[in-house]
């Protein structure tokens, strides 16, 4: 039996998912990404399925994540925003949570400062972030993006040591919050009860999900990097096409 077909015969799944680079095109123009239709098509079908509950997380904002995921309130699909830090589920809409007013004074202060540190930099743009903010490198030449993270890099060990500093892609980011994918995925696991779990991403963000995966789970890169991933797929349309087989495989298993 394949590491597929036994996750897709346990008895309560939970697929929890990345968003961009794994089930949507990486963009210069982030608010337009959105997941291709085959991706959309594959985890609308696991949604579906008894016993299945499928979770999209992300580092995004959970406005943003709702977003660009067409997110509507009718949806089953769970969603953890900011690294897991925010919540979404059906039936209950946001999860409430209570934020540190002196935490998000200094997110507030900080953010006018970053942007005002690189706004000569042409390319580099300051996300303002619900728990913090992001420094975006992707449309700036080597030398302005180094210099733009070597800016923010030191306004931020002066004034938030202790925020959590992240890298992706052409970006880094800063949070007051601690939470990362790993918590998100272990969060989602105990709500529904999930027996098995599949996470998949394709970012350095999604390592520590990957790493806090056990033997009954699976986790799937997307791109070919050293990863904690026990299996890889080449791109968006590898992951859509992995997620249909899987859906195709619990269905087959449930009708017995």
């Amino acid at each position: 039996m394949s590491s597929l077909e036994a996750l897709a015969a346990t008895p309560r799944l939970l697929v929890a998912l990345d968003v961009d680079g794994t089930l949507a095109p990486l963009s210069d123009r982030p608010m337009e990404v959105r997941l291709t239709p085959g991706a959309r098509a594959a985890v609308l079908r696991l949604a579906g399925l008894p016993d299945t509950t499928v979770a999209l997380v992300s580092g995004r904002t959970l406005e943003h994540l709702r977003f660009i995921s067409e997110h509507s309130d009718d949806w089953p699909i769970l969603l953890a925003g900011s690294h897991g830090a925010e919540y979404w589920l059906p039936g209950e809409g946001e999860l409430a949570r209570a934020d540190d007013p002196a935490e998000v004074a200094l997110r507030d202060d900080l953010q006018a400062q970053a942007q005002a540190l690189v706004e000569t930099l042409d390319g580099v743009w300051i996300e303002p972030k619900t728990f913090g903010l992001a420094v975006h490198t992707r449309l700036a030449s080597p030398a302005d993006g180094d210099r733009a993270a070597r800016l923010v890099d030191d306004l931020m060990a002066t004034r938030a040591s202790g925020w959590r500093r992240r890298t992706g892609h052409n970006v880094v980011e800063y949070a007051f919050r601690s939470e990362g994918k790993d918590s998100a995925v272990r969060v989602l696991r105990q709500r529904v009860q999930a027996t098995a779990v599949l996470f998949a991403g394709d970012d350095l963000t999604d390592e520590d999900a990957l790493a806090s995966l056990g033997p009954s789970d699976l986790g799937v890169l997307v791109g070919d990097r050293d990863t904690h991933a026990s299996v890889r797929v080449a791109d968006i349309d590898a992951m859509a096409a992995l997620l249909a087989r899987l859906a195709e495989l619990r269905a087959s298993t449930q009708r017995g």
